[in-house]
């Protein structure tokens, strides 16, 4: 009885407590941040083979786990219009076996290594990636190496992965955000490899094993490929290996030059999508590329105006108009190329509404630069993000691959932090008005024509329709 009146009386006090935790977090002032910390990034050792493979090895980490990661310059750029489907088809066949290993074989070798291989093909590039246990670290690139330089391709797997892939692009078709994006980048790139977001049906019912094979051949190379090895591994073991596995590999064809012209146009673009509740908007223009000076300025001009969720954007059409969910904007890169977009899905009835606030917080950061506190928040946002997205094996291989494949040095990533937060209110505001101009934005809407219309008349312009 009095044990169960103790608990009574300690539940009470518990409860009170909590009721009145809100009105003291009210009162609350969250610490001063600390001063942003750089990045650094750990010492490493890159060469190259003879016949040209690279290869970066990074000590990282107590994990007893190590990524192995080949990085193949190509992939979807490589891509004949008429073959579109064609790089991921490959990709995905390069897995199911080799010339001494069935696929349920490579599949157990990786998995006996706490791991599975896996491919991935992308615009830029293709990479296939293990992270294993640090004591299959000699193992795994011996495994890598059969994977990608003798690989199986068979044609009993074609019609499979053929399957996958129409169910894939059909799914994609019903989507709005992927019809968007599809139109988008058509209407940026035009025939460019970068103008094509998903393969057609027809070129993927046409592909052959002998064009996956001759894909591999003209695109699969030592003179294309880049390995990298991080985490915590036996260098000495791993480097041998490396040497035994790779040093056969034929050098192949160097990555074609296939340097885009994207548009920079005022057209309004709409797929009418009869009864839909919500407008999908994807609205941009092309931007200068990683390689130039303003890169890292337009990351935080970015980072102020859409692209972070204490934006300028997102408060405006999320929390004070409530005409969306989750508005987000970007630089988005490729090889030598970016552009930048805000994306959003809006309420149909606010559709033209969503567009008139998105430009008028544009005009505003480009006429007024922002104050010092909203400016120094967004910096201490990137910085930070920037280190925590630095803290894995798996991250610190992408990081150092994008630097590669953009060649930016070294210095890059070393003095990322340093600049953002170099960069003045008054540079915010100077370069919105250099690169992120809505007069000359793409604009595509997928929604209920019937209903969004009259909304988007004012957003047509010359070329609109």
């Amino acid at each position: 009885m009095i044990r169960g009146r103790a608990q009574r009386l300690a539940m009470g006090i518990v409860l009170a407590g909590l009721a009145a935790a809100p009105a003291l977090a009210q009162k609350q002032t969250p610490p001063v941040g600390g001063p942003p910390k750089a990045f650094t990034v750990p010492a490493h050792e890159s060469y190259a083979l003879p016949n040209g493979m690279k290869v970066t090895l990074v000590p990282y980490g107590n994990i007893p786990k190590v990524t192995i990661s080949l990085a193949l310059r190509g992939g979807n750029i490589d891509e004949a219009n008429e073959q579109l489907g064609v790089a991921d088809i490959t990709g995905q066949l390069v897995k199911e076996g080799t010339t001494s290993l069935s696929s349920q074989q490579v599949a157990e070798a990786a998995a006996r290594m706490g791991s599975t291989l896996g491919v991935t093909v992308g615009a830029d590039e293709v990479t296939v990636a293990m992270d294993v246990l640090s004591e299959s670290g000699a193992a795994a690139v011996k495994l890598m190496a059969d994977v990608v330089e003798h690989p199986l391709l068979p044609e009993s797997e074609l019609a499979r992965l053929k399957t996958n892939m129409l169910r894939e692009i059909a799914v994609a078709k019903t989507q709005p955000g992927q019809i968007a994006l599809a139109r988008f980048r058509k209407l940026m790139y035009g025939d460019h490899p970068y103008g094509h977001v998903l393969p057609t049906e027809e070129t993927v019912n046409k592909l052959t094993i002998a064009d996956a094979k001759k894909f591999y051949a003209a695109n699969y190379g030592a003179a294309r490929a880049h390995l990298y090895v991080a985490g915590k591994f036996d260098a000495g073991a791993v480097k041998k290996a490396i040497t035994e596995n790779f040093s056969g590999w034929a050098k192949g064809s160097a990555a074609a030059e296939k340097t885009p012209s994207p548009k920079t146009q005022r057209i309004l673009d709409v797929t009418d999508r009869p009864g839909a509740p919500q407008s999908t908007l994807y609205v941009g223009l092309p931007v200068a590329d990683p390689t130039s000076p303003d890169n890292v300025r337009l990351i935080v001009s970015n980072a102020l105006l859409g692209g972070s969720f204490a934006s300028r954007i997102t408060s405006n059409i999320r929390e004070q108009k409530g005409y969306t969910y989750s508005p987000r904007s970007q630089v988005s890169t490729r090889y030598h190329d970016a552009y930048w977009v805000e994306v959003a899905d809006v309420t149909t009835k606010d559709t033209g509404a969503s567009l008139k606030e998105i430009f008028g917080e544009i005009t505003r950061l480009q006429k007024e630069a922002p104050g010092a506190a909203e400016l120094k928040g967004i910096q201490s946002y990137l910085s930070g993000l920037f280190v925590i997205q630095n803290s894995t094996r798996q991250a610190l291989v992408g990081q150092l691959r994008f630097v590669d494949l953009q060649g930016l040095g070294e210095d890059y990533l070393k003095n990322y932090v340093q600049r953002v937060n170099a960069v003045t209110p008054e540079e915010v505001s100077a370069t919105t008005a250099q690169y992120i101009k809505p007069e000359l934005m793409t604009i595509v809407v997928v929604g209920d024509k019937a209903r969004v219309g009259e909304q988007l008349e004012p957003y047509a312009g010359d070329a609109g329709k």
